[in-house]
């Protein structure tokens, strides 16, 4: 049986921008689709979106069956040991953790998607051989190797974070910094306004001290020419959009032009 891997991971901490799409429809249908477009990663939201465990898995397989690299990321929606377990048992090799705020978060973050090993004595992940990670039990290797291969993305959000992003970014086991800027524009005191210069300096102050550490960078761009300008700027773990976002868009402008 091979190794289990997680490419994502590795990619993470290369040069090469990854460019991904949030998943919000709650579809396996919309993610089988979206997975044969060519994205890097699809990110399977449970914070926002209507998404549950059985959910996350249909997703999980649904992405699998396109037999294309797109990684799938599952965002959980809070800091829960159980929810956090079920993910990984799902399959899942690389989840982001919304509103992480100070460094003891990410620690408890990154203990959650860890084994209890000799490398890892603190991990709080309990054991299950039957689950679809290992293959229902056929994959032997993946408990000896799991640890290794889970990527562990923390949402930098808030002013307080802004604040501990240092100590944030320096956390062990942690793979990169997802900013996200309409919740931090709101905690910096400038809801829906994420281009305000204070935003934007913070947004930098992040970006500095993810590439001191040496770990990723990502963010939210909603557009292309967002997308092209994060790049530029450093960028390696860029969201262009979500499904939702553009299957409004696209049919609004076919209604318009249909209408004019």
């Amino acid at each position: 049986m091979s190794t289990f891997t997680n490419p994502l991971k590795q990619r993470l901490h290369e040069s090469e921008p990854l460019i991904g799409l949030w998943l919000s429809l709650g579809s396996d249908a919309a993610a089988e689709a979206l997975a044969h477009a060519g994205f890097d990663w699809l990110l399977i939201d449970m914070e926002h979106s209507p998404n549950d465990s059985n959910d996350v898995t249909a997703q999980l397989r649904a992405i699998a069956a396109a037999h294309l690299p797109s990684e799938p990321v599952v965002r959980v929606p809070a800091k829960e040991g159980w929810l956090v377990k079920r993910a990984l048992d799902a399959g899942a090799r690389t989840l982001m953790f919304p509103n992480i705020e100070t460094a003891d978060d990410a620690a408890h973050a990154v203990r959650l998607t860890r084994y209890p090993d000799t490398n890892t004595p603190d991990g709080l992940r309990g054991v299950a051989g039957a689950v679809r990670a290992a293959a229902y039990g056929m994959r032997r290797d993946y408990i000896q190797n799991a640890n290794a291969q889970i990527a562990t993305i923390v949402q930098i959000e808030s002013a307080r974070a802004v604040q501990e992003v240092e100590r944030i970014a320096a956390t062990s086991g942690v793979d990169c910094l997802f900013i996200g800027p309409a919740d931090l524009a709101a905690s910096l005191g400038h809801l829906g306004d994420p281009k305000h210069p204070e935003v934007q300096q913070a947004i930098a102050h992040i970006s500095d001290a993810a590439r001191r550490a040496g770990v990723a960078t990502g963010i939210f761009a909603l557009d292309v020419a967002g997308a092209r300008q994060y790049r530029e700027d450093g960028f390696r773990f860029i969201a262009l959009a979500a499904d939702v976002m553009w299957l409004l868009r696209a049919t609004r402008q076919a209604l318009q032009e249909a209408r004019s």
